[in-house]
């Protein structure tokens, strides 16, 4: 057994974290702990980031009006994508893609600017930056399950729009509007699933040998 295994209870809380993780939109209304909502955040931070850059910046959106204007840009994106969806339009209007009028807390999470002045892991890879502020945002996605709390991601919005409602810097880039609160019940699989919209892929279809598409042994 090794080492610096944590004890099987410990190691059980972290898988069910991870299965029972859900994308939620429907939310309560309901305030969430100021501590708590403190811990989410330090979760975030504790992320791991490409020669250590912390490139995460997370905007708190406590004023209703913004919050609606917000709101305003998702439904203008969400009808353009159910557009260019073409034959599953119908299907995709019918979905519910956000929280944003409905949770207690809304943050854009965001890429921070001068981020070119970080060359370590980035040099061929400038979009690790990116993957550092995943992280942060997974990190606080499994944080609030584990507090009993459902978080959305939304990436509906036309990232430009989003920026000047903001007042960003030219070199920052939103990313994701997170969508926290209290929930009635967390789905059963996630949404998309329930609602037949996607599978779940067979993780042996997607685990290659040595070289692109051959399976593993």
């Amino acid at each position: 057994m090794p080492q610096h295994r944590y004890p099987d209870p410990d190691i059980a809380a972290v898988y069910r974290v991870i299965y029972e993780r859900r994308d939620v939109r429907h939310f309560l209304p309901d305030p969430i702990d100021p501590e708590i909502f403190s811990r989410l955040l330090d979760a975030a931070h504790h992320a791991p980031s490409v020669g250590f850059m912390q490139p995460w910046r997370f905007i708190r959106i406590s004023d209703s009006a913004v919050r609606k204007d917000i709101h305003d840009l998702v439904e203008k994106e969400r009808i353009l994508t159910a557009k260019a969806l073409n034959k599953r339009e119908d299907e995709f209007m019918k979905l519910k893609v956000e929280g944003i009028l409905e949770c207690a807390e809304v943050l854009v999470a965001a890429l921070c600017d001068r981020r070119d002045e970080h060359v370590f892991g980035r040099r061929t890879l400038p979009e690790m930056d990116l993957a550092s502020l995943s992280c942060a945002i997974q990190n606080m996605w499994l944080a609030a399950r584990a507090e009993g709390l459902g978080m959305g991601w939304v990436s509906l919005f036309e990232p430009q729009a989003l920026k000047a409602l903001l007042n960003m810097l030219e070199d920052s880039h939103p990313v994701a509007i997170l969508c926290l609160g209290h929930v009635e019940k967390f789905y059963d699989k996630p949404m998309l699933e329930q609602e037949m919209w996607a599978g779940r892929k067979d993780i042996n279809d997607l685990l290659f040998e040595n070289t692109w598409n051959s399976p593993c042994r």
